[in-house]
């Protein structure tokens, strides 16, 4: 794909970036196994099991644990990306043709990376389903907003909060297809992608250059990831843990009776998502 036809078709470009990038090896997180591992640190085993079956907000997890690993996640996909930068950078000029596209899919293939350990620790359903390369056309559209998020565009975060609202008031175990794929959020989806994949190709231009110098490209490289990928995820990570989505429930053992704290409150019992639990005291 030539550069001119790249800039003309800029929407396009970033979803043959997005579909190169969650092609590679290693970039799809599964949800229970993540989940099991980082929350076992920190969390009872009962907790562990309440969050995969249902959420780690439904399961009562504070944000304060869901911070800490979220903050450990960003840290080490940031400290692997940078590497992998560095690395792709030792080669120098000779070596841009291969290079360059090569580092750009591994840097989105991280970004990925960080936006799913994030969406799942912020009680976000599944992202990926099945084992088909293909990426539907909801996938598609939230990865899209989740990047636009990380590159600080406001309306992919309107966009996303929309996403987040109709996942939280339908209790949805997967992601509102519907909601992604037509109304307000589906327009905002086209316009992301079309500012993304200007930036991504600015960003190929920048690495190019950075990559240059054989030895000295690899430290430019490298230290231009890490400029970009460690602000870029706080910033999604900031987004998400502040949504309602992410809130905690109140954590009730199965069989305990809560009292209430006023006469206007009652406990309610919600559906089972996978364990018995309640929120105690909504007002009436």
């Amino acid at each position: 794909m030539s550069a001119r036809k790249v800039i003309e078709n800029p929407e396009e470009s970033f979803s043959a970036f997005l579909l190169r990038a969650a092609r590679l090896p290693g970039v799809r997180i599964d949800r229970e196994t993540y989940l099991r591992t980082a929350l076992s640190r920190h969390c009872s085993a009962y907790e562990v099991r309440s969050a995969v079956a249902s959420t780690p907000a439904a399961a009562g997890i504070s944000l304060d644990v869901l911070d800490r690993l979220a903050n450990e996640a960003i840290r080490y996909e940031t400290a692997k990306v940078s590497a992998l930068s560095a690395a792709a950078g030792v080669p120098g000029a000779m070596a841009l043709p291969a290079t360059v596209p090569a580092d750009l899919a591994q840097y989105l293939g991280h970004m990925l990376r960080i936006s799913q350990k994030l969406a799942y620790l912020y009680s976000w359903p599944n992202l990926f389903s099945g084992e088909s390369d293909e990426l539907d056309d909801a996938t598609k559209g939230v990865l899209t907003l989740f990047f636009g998020v990380m590159y600080g565009t406001q309306a992919a975060n309107a966009a996303v909060g929309k996403v987040a609202k109709a996942i939280s008031e339908q209790v949805a175990r997967e992601l509102p297809k519907r909601a992604l794929t037509q109304g307000v959020v589906y327009p905002v989806v086209k316009k992301v992608a079309a500012y993304l994949g200007v930036e991504m190709t600015k960003q190929t231009f920048a690495k190019s250059v950075s990559k240059a110098i054989p030895l000295v490209g690899a430290a430019v490289s490298g230290t231009l990831t890490l400029a970009t990928f460690l602000p870029m995820s706080k910033r999604l990570k900031t987004h998400l843990s502040g949504l309602d989505l992410a809130r905690p429930a109140v954590n009730v053992i199965p069989g305990e009776v809560v009292e209430d704290a006023s006469p206007a409150e009652e406990d309610v019992k919600l559906p089972k998502q996978g364990r018995d639990w309640r929120i105690a005291r909504r007002r009436k």
